[in-house]
């Protein structure tokens, strides 16, 4: 993970040419497709697409899947940084008629941090997910979202419940391996 969100931060063509090598090594196991079940390396999922040897199963793709599904029009999203600041939720998203909202500046900072400092540690602290609670709340009363994106996959450890401040919460790695499932499921009927 800290290779990943150093290449996220400083070489994103290496990232890919990194995520690219595992793709085809999986290619050459005989895969039938291949998942990045993260957030952040989809900073390069559309190049990866474009080279990748097999097809992809897109985490984002199948959120975007799931808020039209469930009528959500307005999302906020949490994850990482580079998940937070990218445009690939919000323009995956635009393309199902969902609009996504980032945290400001400061709360971004603030989710990085947790998330890097304590969620990939493995430490799920109460006054941590108090924090998390207050925020998706002030999302909601100044940005009107009608849901959250739990763009990180250690976040639904932190924030378990389907529903965080009144809001849906959109728990991607759950959706992406349900996504998954079933795609075995059909390869193999």
């Amino acid at each position: 993970m800290q290779r990943g969100l150093y290449l996220a931060e400083h070489d994103r063509a290496a990232l890919a040419d990194y995520l690219l090598a595992s793709l085809r090594r999986l290619a050459g196991a005989g895969v039938d497709f291949a998942a990045m079940t993260a957030n952040t390396p989809h900073l390069v999922f559309d190049e990866l697409a474009s080279r990748s040897p097999v097809p992809l199963l897109s985490i984002v793709e199948v959120c975007a899947q799931e808020a039209r599904q469930r009528s959500l029009r307005r999302l906020g999203l949490l994850g990482t940084r580079f998940t937070m600041e990218a445009a690939f939720y919000p323009a995956v998203c635009a393309r199902y008629g969902v609009a996504v909202v980032s945290p400001r500046d400061a709360d971004r900072a603030w989710v990085h941090e947790r998330y890097v400092g304590e969620l990939l540690k493995g430490e799920f602290r109460d006054d941590t997910r108090q924090g998390f609670i207050a925020l998706i709340s002030r999302l909601r009363k100044e940005e009107d979202i009608d849901g959250v994106i739990l763009g990180g996959t250690e976040l639904p450890l932190l924030l378990s419940t389907p529903q965080i401040a009144e809001l849906p919460a959109l728990d991607t790695t759950a959706l992406h391996v349900a996504a998954i499932v079933k795609r075995l499921r059909e390869s193999t009927a």
